[in-house]
């Protein structure tokens, strides 16, 4: 495993980040297809084992069963000052006012139920999950500033919006001498690359870490088009998210898959690897071989040529995933 600062902070984490959205009580939430505590926990082993020190997860997350079992899962098997646990605060956790978004209230209420749900002192990094046009950007920043101060959180970071929207909350930030974002979790793959005409360039400017969610299109580039899953069946908000034209770059990670004599999943996420804003790919994992891919991306060099050809079949895409 190789290791990298998180954008301009001294802060180091792994290139591969486990994405723990997978690991849940499936009948809690929204994804019938998560794994329960026993099916998830020798994943989590098996990642720490393979150096991977970096963890996401969120509030949301199988109505926060997702945070209970990586929180745990860590505690036996890690210390807590060699890893990086990352969680998210937007969604939705209960019906009424106040039960979502990023006012103030909001912010210091879900911190406090994340950190007893995952049995720690402070998160490393605390990410809004969304943008919220409900509440004035000068209160979320200020909440989160506080949450830093009061050392329940080490460092901020945002996910999933416009440009215009991160640049904004992160000037009013600095306006204002407030801690700023340090990560962008954004929607970025092979097959979705719209984040390379302002997100990424503005996160390149800002010195801000790049950590892709859905680096491998929700699967789709690690098989034959049209195969479906047990996830894929059920997931509605990935059906949303790819386009028919797609097909022709999943033909192309498949071919050169076959000439480096490799996994798709490998090409596809050293593919991600090889772009200079990107800190780590942030990998769900189900199967043991899903980890074993991930973690032997990071040594996967390709060539100009194969990035080219790669990158040759892309078509524009409506944004999605905001």
């Amino acid at each position: 495993m190789q290791y990298v600062k998180l954008g301009s902070t001294g802060l180091d984490v792994s290139r591969i980040c486990l994405g723990c959205m997978t690991y849940g009580v499936p009948d809690r939430g929204t994804h019938e297809w998560t794994l329960d505590e026993d099916a998830a926990r020798p994943l989590i082993r098996q990642a720490l084992e393979a150096g991977i020190t970096f963890f996401d997860t969120a509030n949301v997350y199988s109505d926060g069963t997702s945070e209970e079992i990586i929180g745990k899962a860590l505690r036996d098997f890690a210390r807590r000052d060699e890893i990086v646990i990352a969680t998210k605060v937007h969604g939705r956790m209960r019906p009424g006012p106040n039960g979502a978004g990023l006012s103030r209230k909001a912010i210091m209420t879900e911190i406090d139920h994340s950190l007893a749900r995952l049995g720690t002192d402070y998160v490393d990094l605390y990410q809004i999950h969304r943008f919220d046009p409900d509440t004035p950007v000068e209160e979320t920043m200020e909440a989160l500033h506080d949450l830093v101060k009061a050392g329940k959180v080490r460092y901020i970071g945002a996910s999933s919006m416009y440009a215009w929207q991160f640049s904004k909350m992160q000037y009013t930030a600095l306006l204002h001498g407030w801690t700023t974002f340090v990560s962008m979790q954004n929607h970025y793959n092979l097959l979705y690359r719209e984040e390379e005409r302002e997100m990424l360039p503005l996160c390149a400017d800002l010195g801000v870490g790049v950590l892709p969610w859905s680096p491998l299109a929700r699967g789709r580039l690690t098989r034959d088009w049209g195969t479906t899953t047990g996830r894929s069946a059920t997931d509605a908000f990935g059906s949303t998210l790819y386009l028919e034209g797609d097909q022709a770059v999943v033909e192309t990670v498949t071919r050169i898959a076959q000439e480096r004599g490799v996994p798709r999943a490998q090409v596809a996420l050293a593919w991600l690897l090889h772009q200079d804003t990107v800190t780590a790919p942030i990998v769900g994992a189900s199967k043991p071989q899903h980890i074993t891919d991930a973690v032997a991306a990071v040594e996967l060099r390709l060539t100009e040529k194969q990035i080219e050809e790669l990158q040759a079949p892309y078509t524009p895409h409506p944004v999605a995933g905001h």
